[in-house]
């Protein structure tokens, strides 16, 4: 640990306690190895949250790639004060918006939208659980982006709240109200197909 500056040394340490943030102080020392079981680890659910930002393929690798040389490289600054998909996510967020800022490209469409696991829905959306995939996909597609962004961090990647304020860098509460306003948002999309199939 020589390589790591004494607060730092400390901040390190701490995550110790748990394996995901042990991975990361091997990481913040140097080890080829637990960067390689990172990629592994986190490649797919970064990626998929990078295709939120853009539909090009070929440009979401580029900011993973990104992203993971970030994460190399802020290692020993890890502070170990949420898990690491939160930390590498805050990281690719930040990544993609500097790099799209430059450059103006199309959302995500429903078929991207497809390829990620289905979310575990909370009981009280009775309605949302009932309704076909294909219907909650389209549902999905047709949501603003920062409420196609709250559910997918906390439903399909089932980050804490806290977790997806810091990545989002907006209070609790913000992601709060965008999630309750995201779900009204869905439950009105589904219920009008379900009227005009009937």
């Amino acid at each position: 640990m020589t390589d790591v500056p004494a607060l730092e040394r400390g901040q390190v340490a701490d995550c110790m306690e748990d394996p995901e943030g042990e991975l990361i102080a091997r990481i913040a020392r140097g080890d080829r190895l637990a960067f390689t079981e990172l990629y592994t680890r986190y490649r797919l659910p970064l990626f998929h949250y990078l295709l939120h930002f853009t539909t090009d393929a070929g440009l979401a690798e580029e900011l993973l790639q990104d992203t993971l040389v970030a994460a190399w490289q802020g290692a020993p600054h890890f502070r170990g004060q949420g898990r690491p998909l939160a930390w590498l996510f805050g990281i690719a967020r930040r990544r993609a918006g500097k790099t799209l800022r430059r450059r103006v490209l199309p959302r995500t469409d429903a078929a991207a939208l497809a390829m990620v696991p289905a979310p575990d829905l909370e009981p009280e959306a009775a309605l949302l659980a009932g309704a076909a995939r294909a219907d909650l996909v389209a549902a999905i597609s047709r949501l603003a982006p920062i409420h196609r962004e709250v559910l997918w961090l906390t439903f399909v990647q089932e980050l804490a709240y806290q977790e997806t304020a810091a990545i989002l860098g907006v209070p609790l509460g913000t992601v709060k109200s965008r999630l309750s306003n995201a779900k009204q948002a869905l439950r009105r999309l589904l219920q009008a197909a379900e009227e005009a199939g009937k």
